[in-house]
């Protein structure tokens, strides 16, 4: 079963702010392992001994990838929503017409002139 539009993009929405939240609390933890790393080089009077980075090599070019996918998966969200947006857009004018709401879907129309819709039918 394909999940409705609104569905699909709540479902992105909350992988992606787990994933934000995943990544800044492997960054927290990863800040404070190079304050302790650095404190124990300064307190072995290795002050000049250059900060260990955040993340390793394969760990930064994952998190570069995922972030490109996401982006990615963001933007192709963007149009479907748009997509349906103008769908859903053009099915309600449909609806309407065929309900003779045209003065709905029709700026031209005066909503005075919706009483002479109906003086045809009233007399015959």
């Amino acid at each position: 079963m394909i999940p409705a539009d609104g569905t699909a993009l709540d479902l992105a929405v909350r992988r992606l702010e787990r994933a934000v939240s995943q990544l800044e609390h492997r960054l927290a933890a990863k800040a404070a392992e190079t304050k302790r790393a650095l404190a124990a080089a300064a307190a072995a009077g290795g002050g000049s001994a250059a900060a260990p980075g955040l993340f390793e090599e394969d760990e930064k070019a994952q998190l570069v990838a995922d972030l490109e996918a996401a982006r990615e998966r963001e933007k192709a969200l963007e149009e479907a929503g748009e997509q349906a947006s103008v769908a859903l857009g053009r099915a309600i004018a449909e609806i309407r017409a065929a309900l003779g709401e045209d003065g709905v879907a029709n700026d031209l129309h005066s909503p005075n002139d919706d009483d002479d819709l109906f003086e045809d039918s009233e007399e015959a």
